[in-house]
């Protein structure tokens, strides 16, 4: 099946395209590697959380990973965290929620496809009454690919923070609804949270530069493998725990 136009009036079809895409897996374990060489990702783990990931990543249990978004470069420096991690073995493994615009220009799109992307059509980008239809298939998308084992890697906030970068923002409760939708499918998510940290930042409106990229602070809380029943529950679970693996970072770096 030929890539689609990644477009908000497409996306019936680009969402059934990445239903089931799949990108070629020593490719893209190759651009992870080259991403933390790049990179170098430092990672550190609440006690005990490196030994239980392992053990959900064995058991093959879908993870939904949540991490706090600061700039446009976290899908790479997180892509050489996953590298430097525990989640190594869930490289191929996992779709990663990236803006429609990064799928525009036919190189940045080849790279966000390496790494497991599904697009997502923002309300503040495109208005929330439009992109709801595509939202809630996105959503379904997310939960399928959970259901069949896959993990997705959300950034919860839904935009980069510009306000304070030792605090995680509004959540939005899309996160909440994937892992609903994806336990309804038959799914036993275990959340994964994980905290970056750039350094202080005077200004959190300027992006960090390359040497500050090279040198993230990552950091995983404990998972959680047991979530509330609802949406709205599940979201102030993600919020909480995300603020734990941030205060985590934020004091490693």
């Amino acid at each position: 099946m030929e890539p689609p136009e990644v477009i908000l009036e497409n996306s019936d079809a680009v969402y059934d395209y990445y239903r089931d895409h799949q990108q070629n897996l020593v490719k893209a374990k190759a651009a992870y590697w080259l991403l933390n060489r790049r990179f170098r990702a430092r990672v550190g783990y609440a006690p005990g959380a490196r030994e239980k990931l392992r053990e959900y990543i064995s058991q093959g249990r879908a993870l939904l990973i949540s991490i706090n978004h600061l700039s446009q470069q976290d899908p790479y420096t997180v892509a050489a965290a996953a590298w430097n991690s525990a989640l190594r073995p869930a490289i191929g493994r996992t779709r990663v929620l990236a803006k429609d615009e990064l799928f525009e220009e036919p190189e940045q799109r080849r790279k966000i496809d390496m790494m497991g992307g599904i697009p997502v059509f923002r309300g503040k980008d495109h208005g929330i009454r439009a992109v709801n239809a595509a939202g809630q298939r996105m959503i379904d998308i997310c939960a399928e690919r959970m259901a069949r084992g896959d993990g997705v890697a959300v950034f919860p906030e839904g935009t980069c923070n510009d306000v304070d970068h030792t605090q995680v923002q509004a959540v939005g409760t899309g996160i909440g609804h994937i892992a609903f939708r994806a336990r309804k499918l038959g799914a036993d998510p275990v959340l994964v949270s994980l905290g970056l940290s750039y350094g202080p930042r005077p200004d959190p409106k300027i992006e960090p530069s390359k040497e500050e990229a090279r040198s993230a602070s990552f950091y995983f809380g404990v998972p959680v493998p047991e979530l509330p029943l609802k949406p709205a529950e599940i979201t102030r679970v993600v919020r909480d725990e995300l603020q734990i693996a941030l205060d985590g970072a934020v004091a490693a770096y």
